[in-house]
This record gives structure tokens, sequence and C-alpha cells, in this order.
């Protein structure tokens, strides 16, 4: 029985150990699921809505204990106070939206019939979560899901294994059976034989593009649904009409938030040569106001990364950049010990052929590059295998929309970035993956429709 590991990006310490549990375990608990699903989605709608606000509720008196276990476990400062805010807000617009978005289609209700399609709920659904936002990413399925009628098993990030379980225990406190929503501790390949076993009905997966990968490999054949969210490269595109203030302060807090591991940061800048100058300095000065530090000090606005293999890959893409001829503006900072703590970064001088440039770099890095205008910046921001989030930077929201439409990715941002708003659906292309999440189409991503003839007249 293989031993999951926590190690703290603080001080190197193994903060929690769990056991996975045995492919056998794990089907067993599967079936069960299965087999409570009926009753559940037999239950009113409101009241599956009152329970998944009450859960919610739980976790939001409970804060204090989010932020201090993700401190420990991935490395986020104190001072941001978890994510009670992002999980309150997307699972609460969830639940208002549950009634109009489920609701069937009625086509025909007349004296002679009633043709209609409703929504009916997958069943079993497995959401693999990431590190990264640990609460946040496995509410934007969880939620749903059990609004929607499904039962959900959870199986977290081994960096962030205390999470799956403060929800499992907010989420039983509040009355939702174990049967219909519990956490499971579980190594690759037991999620694997799940998918491949046909024992559960659907996948939510946030991670790598391989782990999405072996994910969609393990499902082949079995007609599950799978639904990927694998990360990103994005861009920001600062116009020559932009608000150089607002889009440094927003552009470079979209970079550096989180130490740089967001799916949805930006690792890649392409500045209007007309601004190009300026933006660079301002930004090189928002970047060493930063202060690098142990995440459980107040006084620390960027913390380690989670763990000494992701801030490898960091230093291996500044380190080949510069090699290649690109430019770092900021001096390494007194906490950075060649370890989880990384200074960020500021390049220049990059080109498209660094991997900082095309690979997902994960962490607080950013090239900067000069442009001449629209067609360029369009060109160079669709040269990318990811396709999560791309941000516009104008005053000219005509251009923005213009601009937008012509590149390849899930979601367009004017003036701001990094941000998950839970009334849009929440996808991407290429590498990025695929699947709807939040939004209406979020609960048909989770439903499947249901067409029904009733014709009442011979």
């Amino acid at each position: 029985m293989k031993e999951l590991t926590c190690i703290s990006p603080i001080d190197g310490a193994v903060i929690a150990r769990r056991r996975s549990a045995l492919p056998e375990v794990a089907i067993a608990k599967a079936r069960a699921m299965r087999e409570a699903q009926k009753a559940w989605a037999a239950r009113p709608l409101d009241e599956r809505i009152a329970l998944v606000r009450k859960a919610v509720s739980l976790i939001g008196e409970q804060t204090e204990r989010m932020t201090q276990e993700l401190a420990l476990q991935m490395g986020r400062p104190v001072r941001y106070g978890g994510e009670f805010r992002g999980l309150n807000e997307r699972a609460n617009y969830m639940c208002d939206i549950a009634a109009d978005s489920l609701k069937p289609l009625v086509i025909e209700d007349s004296a002679m019939a009633l043709r209609q399609i409703t929504r009916e709920p997958l069943g079993v659904v497995l959401v693999i979560a990431p590190w990264n936002y640990p609460y946040m990413t496995a509410i934007n399925t969880i939620a749903p899901a059990l609004v929607a009628g499904n039962v959900v098993l959870l199986k977290h990030a081994e960096q962030t294994l205390m999470v799956g379980e403060h929800l499992a225990e907010a989420f039983h406190q509040a009355g939702i059976p174990v049967d219909v929503f519990d956490n499971i501790f579980l190594d690759h390949s037991g999620s694997a034989e799940l998918i491949s076993g046909r024992h559960v009905n659907f996948v939510n997966f946030t991670g790598s593009v391989r782990g999405g990968a072996s994910i969609e490999h393990a499902a082949a054949g079995t007609f599950i649904n799978v639904a990927t969210e694998l990360g990103g490269k994005d861009p920001a595109y600062i116009r020559s009409d932009a608000n150089l203030s607002a889009a440094v302060d927003g552009a470079m807090d979209g970079a550096m938030f989180n130490a740089g591991q967001c799916c949805c940061g930006i690792e890649r800048i392409y500045v209007h040569e007309r601004l190009y100058d300026a933006f660079v300095e301002k930004a090189v000065a928002w970047v060493n106001a930063l202060r690098l530090g142990n995440p459980l000090d107040p006084e620390t606005t960027i913390g380690p990364m989670a763990n000494i293999r992701f801030a490898r890959t960091v230093r291996e893409h500044i380190a080949e950049a510069i090699a290649q001829g690109a430019i770092a503006h900021i001096p390494t900072m007194a906490a950075d010990d060649g370890g989880t703590y990384v200074t960020p970064q500021i390049l220049t001088n990059v080109t498209h052929a660094m991997k900082v440039m095309r690979e997902e770099t994960f962490g607080p890095v950013v090239g900067i590059m000069k442009v001449k205008n629209d067609e360029e910046a369009i060109a160079l921001m669709n040269d990318s295998n990811f396709g999560l989030t791309a941000s516009i930077w104008t005053s000219d929201s005509d251009a923005a929309k213009s601009i937008g439409a012509r590149l390849e990715t899930g979601t367009v941002f004017q003036n701001r970035c990094d941000y998950l708003d839970p009334a849009l659906c929440w996808t991407g292309c290429k590498d990025t993956g695929r699947g709807a999440g939040l939004s209406v189409l979020g609960y048909m991503a989770l439903t499947r429709p249901k067409s029904y003839y009733l014709k009442k007249k011979v």
C-alpha cells in the first residue's frame, strides 16, 4: 500500500502522511456511492441546494484553519486569507442558477402531447483536484455536481492532502451523507483503475498535460465523460492606449500572485513599443517591492513554491533563457535559498525559441516582449500549445472584442486577468484540455439530456 506524503515547502518538514486506498477499497466505495445516488437525486432540489450552502457556510467559519493549512501545505502567504471568498462566490452562484439551469426544456405541453428535454444526473462524479487552488478548483465541480443529483468522490493532490479532509468534514457536518460525498486517498494507478473499470460516470481532472493524457487513456473505450483543465501559458497584451499604471499592477499581480502557480496566471507579456520601456521600468519596480519569505509571516507577499521540483523547473527555464540572451532584471533576494524560495523574475530580450516563452513554467517569472502592432501581438499570443485565458489591456473595448475574436483561448479579458467568473464558462482549448466548468454550461456537463415524447391522445 503506497503512502502519500505532503512535504511543507516552508522548511521541508513532512506535515501529513496518508495511506493510499487499495484498488478494491476504492471500487467498493464507488459502488456504494452508485447505490446511494438514486436516493440523493430523488431528494428535492431545494434540499440539495440548502445542504451544499450549509457545507460552504461551515467552511467559512473555519477560514483561519484554511489559511494556516494552505500556508503549511503549499506556501501561500497567510496575509491573503485563504480561498473562502472564491469558494463561496462560485458555490453559491451555482446554487443560485440551479433551478433555471436544470429545468426541463418544454417543446410542447398541450392536450395532444408533452414533448420535453430533461437533465439527468450522470451518477458517480470523480473529482481529481490540484494543489495550487485546492478549495476553489474542487468546488467548481463538487457544488454543481451535488446540486444536480450526482454523488461525488474527491481525490485531492498529494501536496494538499488535508484539503480533501477539510472539505469532507464540512460536507458531512452539514448533513450530506458519506456515500453522497467523500474524500479518498488514492494514487495514480488507483484512480486509473476506477476509471478504466467504469466505476465512475464522469471525471473532472485539473493538472498537467501528462496527467490529463493518462486520464483520457484510462477512459478510452469506456464512454465516460472526461473534463480536463491542464494549465496554460497565458499571454497579456498591453496596447498603445492602455492605462500604464493599471496594466502594470494588473498584469504583474497576475504573473506573481501565488508565486506564479496559477493555471490562468500571466506567463508572457507583449507590450506595444510606445509603452514598452515605461512598462518594463514600472514592472521591475513592482516586483522589487515584493517580499519573499515565510508564508506564516504576515509581512510576506510572496511565499515559497509548493515543491522543490516545481522550483527546479522555474530555475531551469530562467537559466536557459539567460544563456540564450535574455536579460534578468531582479537581483537575487535575500530569502532565495536555492530551493523552494525563488526570487520572482522579469526577463526581457526573450524569444519564442526559449522554454520560458513556450512551455508552462508555473512559477514567479514572466517574459516581456516588444511588439509593433495588434497583428504582431495576436500572432505571438496564438503561438502557443495552450489556450486558457488571454488579457488585453486597452481603453478601446471594440478593439478588445475584435482582437479577442481572433485569439485561440478559452477566456478573453479586457483590463483584468487571472480571475474566474462563475457566471462564465471556464474552458480551454489546445493542450489546456477540454470541458465546461461553472455557469449554466457547467450543469450541462454534469448531466445528460433525456427526451420525452408523451402522446396524450390516440
